[in-house]
């Protein structure tokens, strides 16, 4: 849905921009986003670096890049910066290796990045925050500070306004990364930033979805027996192995590592009487047996009769009954938090502030989970709403519509992370990582 002709840079005195747009989602959102800034005056273009990228662009202002990554992509993206005099830069995944580089060249020359993401608040909701997230976020850290900045701020239209189906979201998945596999000769030198090859992901997901109606019924079964029972227990939602905020925004190596952790400090620290309850992401693509390795270690720690798995099942229902729930740096801790449990963060993230995430150490926590305070609960949702999410959705036309509209106003108007939501320098620290042989210590 494009704006008005008439609201356009000239006619509001704002200087005409110029955006440059790298690797995005796998849908018609970057593509509609340019086109509402050019509605308002602006020039968008897009550096292609793959196929994918060639499908989902479809517009005027597009450039292939088939060189090679590193010092030759860095010093190409450069210059096209320089020459087309790009003032702003918009991406998906700020941690890429593509993107890393182009974003070194982007501060270097005072060019205002905005990175976008699916929405902290799903499901109906986008990520529009200047610079980045998690350890690159400048949104504030500070409780009073998020208090003082949300005072005159509305409580949030909760209320969900746009459904996107799995259906939609397979298709665009499979529309941008097939023609990446049998069209790489078209892009010779682009490598993927995922970890595993697009072929062996979606005989994954086919497994996973051929049991997902049993692994389902299990579940609820599940759920509802450790509710009736009045089974005391802890939840740990699993994030996916290729999720960058758990690659580069955590102390851990891999997923691995996290669920060591975790599972050592229950077995050492929590109540005997106690449970741990692990979710699968629901995305997960099941190439990696989580189940067998939690048994595996459960059963050497001689806690296997108290941590449970799950595949599917209502999370929701399933935290509001918790004692409290531990996350890397999930966007599940924050669902958590908006009805009143008790979450850990062991990475970073944009919820773990004072008076909202537990900041005991995790050995505490099983003991004795700190649920969110008031007013900081409130404020902090309010200020994370107005300021760095907009409505939409990646997989659906009234949703990218949607957030498209919004995501292109806020570029337009110089509004991303305002009123009050920008501090600089980013308040949170990146984790330094721990290393394999001293997780045991830990």
């Amino acid at each position: 849905m494009a704006a008005p002709a008439t609201d356009n840079a000239a006619n509001t005195g704002l200087q005409p921009r110029v955006f440059l747009f790298l690797e995005g989602p796998s849908s018609p959102l970057f593509c509609k986003i340019a086109a509402d800034l050019e509605t308002r005056g602006h020039r968008c273009l897009r550096i292609n670096l793959n196929a994918g990228d060639q499908i989902f662009w479809r517009r005027r202002g597009g450039h292939n890049y088939r060189g090679r990554g590193g010092l030759e992509w860095q010093n190409y993206v450069a210059t096209f910066m320089d020459g087309h005099g790009v003032t702003d830069l918009v991406l998906l995944g700020e941690e890429r290796p593509y993107h890393q580089l182009a974003l070194a060249a982007a501060k270097a020359r005072r060019i205002e990045v905005s990175v976008i993401e699916m929405g902290y608040l799903r499901p109906d909701w986008l990520t529009l925050e200047r610079n980045g997230m998690s350890s690159n976020s400048n949104f504030p850290a500070d409780p009073q500070q998020i208090i003082d900045a949300a005072q005159d701020l509305p409580e949030p239209d909760w209320t969900r306004r746009h459904t996107q189906s799995f259906v939609a979201d397979a298709g665009y998945d499979l529309l941008y990364n097939l023609p990446n596999v049998f069209l790489w000769f078209l892009f010779p030198h682009y490598r993927r930033h995922a970890l595993f090859h697009p072929l062996a992901e979606y005989a994954g997901w086919l497994r996973r979805l051929a049991g997902s109606g049993r692994n389902a019924r299990k579940a609820s079964a599940l759920i509802t027996r450790l509710i009736d029972r009045k089974t005391r227990f802890f939840v740990y939602p699993l994030q996916l192995q290729t999720d960058y905020q758990l690659r580069s925004h955590s102390p851990y190596n891999g997923q691995h590592q996290a669920i060591e952790h975790i599972l050592r400090s229950f077995a050492c620290h929590a109540d005997a009487d106690t449970h741990l309850v692990v979710k699968v992401h629901p995305l997960d693509n099941g190439l990696i047996d989580w189940e067998g390795h939690i048994a595996r270690l459960s059963t050497e720690l001689q806690i296997g009769d108290r941590v449970d798995f799950l595949d599917g099942g209502d999370l929701n229902a399933l935290s509001a009954k918790a004692l409290g729930l531990v996350t890397v740096n999930s966007t599940a801790g924050l669902h958590a938090l908006q009805i009143g449990t008790p979450v850990k963060v062991l990475g970073a993230a944009v919820f773990d502030i004072a008076g909202l995430s537990d900041q005991s150490a995790l050995e505490n926590f099983w003991a004795a989970p700190a649920p969110p305070q008031e007013p900081t609960r409130t404020a902090f949702f309010r200020l994370l709403a107005a300021t760095i999410q907009v409505r939409g959705n990646f997989y659906s036309k009234k949703g990218t519509d949607a957030g498209a509209l919004a995501i292109a106003e806020r570029l337009h108007n110089r509004s991303v992370n305002q009123p009050g939501a920008f501090v600089d320098p980013p308040p949170r620290r990146r984790p330094e990582k721990i290393a394999p042989a001293r997780m045991s210590e830990r």
